[in-house]
This record gives C-alpha cells, structure tokens and sequence, in this order.
C-alpha cells in the first residue's frame, strides 16, 4: 500500500473528510469531526497513525514489532504508528476500518444516524 491508496480508502468510508489542520505536511482524516487517521506526507518510509483499543494495540506492536509501534507524536494507549510498505494490504484495511469504527462508536447517537 502507497499514501495514495491510503487516502482513497479512507476517503472510501461514510462521513469521511480529508484537512491539514496541523501544518502542509500532516494529512489528516475524520469522520462527521473526529479524528482517526493521520500520516506524515514527508515520511520514508510511509508511515500512518491510526486510533487502536488499548488492548489490541499493545497486541499489534508484539505482533508487528517493527511495523507497528506506540502512536509517534499520539497518545499512546490509544493510537498505534504503523509502516505501511512491509504490511499486506488487507491487513492495513483492516486497522483502518478498526480506528474508523472506534471513532464512529463514540458519537452521539444523532451524528451516527447521519452515517
């Protein structure tokens, strides 16, 4: 999976807007609001922060040592850095869909019904 790829997919999802409300280089993704993906555009390799249960987060970086690691710059009981060049595209689906549905979890029920 490339940055591209990436961004279609998450774009992909309901609710889904694109911003870089950081700086030029700090792309960012939310759902109706909030926040559950980000990547550094200038970052080799590519890298992407996404939103993880605690648990399964700390399963991830035993798993994926060296793909996957506590959130860079995130908090990091919640939000896992993964590089993304050495993992199966699938799989990267996956966590994507996990933070989004994390997110989309968390909001009233009014902004869910939107979804």
């Amino acid at each position: 999976m490339n940055i591209e790829e990436f961004r279609e997919y998450c774009l992909s999802k309901n609710g889904v807007t694109e911003e870089f409300p950081f700086d030029e280089h700090t792309l960012v993704f939310k759902v109706l609001g909030k926040m559950f993906a980000l990547t550094g555009l200038e970052h080799q390799p590519p890298r992407i922060n996404l939103k993880c249960d605690p648990e399964r987060a700390i399963e991830l970086r035993e798993t994926y040592d060296g793909n996957i690691y506590a959130g860079y710059h995130m908090n990091k009981t919640h939000w896992n850095t993964i590089e993304i060049s050495n993992l199966p595209q699938q799989q990267l689906f996956n966590f994507i869909d996990h933070s989004y549905d994390l997110v989309v979890a968390k909001l009233p029920k009014k902004l869910k019904e939107l979804l």
